[in-house]
């Protein structure tokens, strides 16, 4: 079983991903990180998915995942983990919209970050997680079968 990366580690990397990239990235990365944490202060950062070949991929969460924060070379790209359940009326989603679960914001150099509706959908994707947990601690778990045999 893989170890998860304690969160220091985490915050660590992403501030070192943020300084080495140094450019329209690094920066883009750093407000939606900002954003994020004032959406929701509890939120956690990890760092999921490290292999030999990749040194992982940021990761936010609050009982559950929310986001990722991933960097290629035209664009910063946010993923939801559970975003096609979640209301968009600002429609910041737009990419993977023909995914049954994930949805993602792409943003491409120059692109204004809409913090307010950016926020509230952090927020919701928090909600969401929070409302699955405390759907999944009130299900009756079922009966095991009895290995006793009835007189």
């Amino acid at each position: 079983m893989k170890r998860p990366v304690p969160a220091e580690s985490a915050s660590a990397f992403i501030d070192a991903k943020i300084n080495e990239l140094g450019d329209w990235r690094g920066k883009t990365l750093a407000k939606v990180r900002e954003i994020i944490h004032k959406a929701d202060p509890e939120i956690v950062e990890e760092l999921k998915w490290v292999k030999p070949r990749s040194p992982g991929t940021p990761v936010w969460s609050h009982d559950g995942i929310i986001c990722t924060g991933e960097t290629y070379k035209n664009v910063v790209k946010m993923t939801f983990a559970k975003g096609a359940a979640l209301k968009d009326s600002s429609g910041l989603f737009n990419s993977s919209l023909e995914g049954k679960v994930r949805r993602a914001i792409d943003i491409h150099e120059g692109d204004k970050v809409d913090e307010t509706a950016l926020k509230d959908l952090i927020r919701a994707a928090v909600a969401l997680n929070l409302n699955l947990k405390a759907k999944a601690r009130s299900k009756p778990k079922p009966q095991r079968a009895s290995s006793k045999r009835a007189d």
